[in-house]
């Protein structure tokens, strides 16, 4: 389970990452700012599995 999180939170990353790059491509602030916060959400949850495993380790 603790891999599916971590690769959970990279793609997170990274789609919140494409949008906000495609967002600003075409002048969407929309776009920009749900990408910035996918990106936000998946920082987050990276944030929390590496906390984890600081206590499991």
């Amino acid at each position: 389970m603790p891999g599916n999180e971590k690769s959970r939170a990279k793609t997170e990353q990274a789609k919140g990452k494409a949008k906000e790059a495609a967002g600003r491509a075409v002048g969407n602030e929309r776009m920009t700012a749900e990408g910035r916060a996918e990106r936000s959400k998946g920082d987050a949850r990276q944030a929390k599995e590496k906390g984890k495993d600081a206590f499991r380790h």
